[in-house]
């Protein structure tokens, strides 16, 4: 082993890497195309940015989404910490261990399962709340953000487990130790030791919920309408040069999150190995 890397293999490599994101980069050259052929290079120009930020429909969806996000993120950030400190504990609970294959199969299944089939369930979820007790009524804010909610605690939840399963126990302890109850020792050693986490965790239940198309539209009603199915509704329709400079916000802000959110991981697991 002479740590020599292959030719042949940084060659498939780089092959890979410009499959991935040399279309992503010709959509953001041709954000800046003044023609209104999307194909056809006419020279630079940030017209269709300017029409963008007129367009009454796209910035009022982007609100929308933007809302979703955050609530979603909120609540998925809560939801899952406590899922990933229970999961990242679980030797320590008497508890026997298919109820813990179980518990952590229940949190890790919306990592797997197919979109359509999270949001068809929980669009009959949803309909059949109606029928019985009449809430959510009609489907629109506050049903986007629970179906967001549902598949992104779970990311949240496998962040906070790598954090809890890193965590010294000796410090909780030192806390008991000197008197401090079970509560004051979680909010004043446990959950400042995993904020990065939850940040990171926050950060990446904010972009999914951001990006979300599928299930997004088997959950909102008529009068909801997210920013991705705004796009995929103006693809249908017509390749519009607007859909390329609001594809090319997207990608950075989406990055800008992840970028964010694996510096945080990062500096967590560096921070632990001290």
């Amino acid at each position: 082993m002479t740590g020599r890397r292959s030719p042949l293999l940084l060659t498939w490599l780089g092959l890979g890497y410009a499959f991935l994101y040399l279309p992503v980069l010709l959509l953001i050259v041709f954000s800046f195309n003044g023609s209104r052929l999307v194909t056809v290079w006419a020279g630079f120009s940030t017209r269709w940015y300017v029409e963008l930020l007129n367009n009454e429909r796209i910035i009022e969806a982007a609100g929308l989404s933007v809302a979703v996000a955050a609530a979603s993120a909120t609540l998925a950030t809560i939801l899952g910490g406590l899922g990933g400190l229970a999961l990242g504990r679980i030797k320590g609970f008497r508890i026997r261990p298919v109820a813990a294959a179980l518990l952590g199969f229940l949190f890790a299944a919306p990592l797997v399962l197919p979109e359509v089939i999270t949001g068809l369930s929980l669009l009959l979820l949803f309909v059949s709340l109606d029928n019985i007790i009449g809430w959510p009524g009609e489907r629109g804010f506050t049903t986007i953000v629970i179906a967001h909610t549902t598949f992104s605690l779970a990311y949240v939840a496998v962040v906070v487990q790598a954090r809890v399963r890193l965590l010294d126990p000796a410090l909780e302890e030192a806390a008991h130790d000197l008197g401090a109850p079970p509560a004051r020792a979680f909010f004043n050693v446990t959950l400042p030791l995993l904020a990065p986490a939850l940040a990171a965790g926050w950060l990446l239940a904010f972009t999914l919920s951001l990006d979300d198309l599928v299930i997004a539209s088997f959950t909102a009603g008529p009068g909801a309408t997210t920013l991705p199915m705004v796009v995929f509704a103006s693809v249908r329709l017509g390749l519009s040069p607007q859909v390329n400079a609001l594809a090319t916000l997207f990608v950075i802000a989406a990055g800008l999150c992840v970028t964010l959110a694996v510096v945080l991981i990062a500096r967590t697991n560096r921070t632990a190995k001290i």
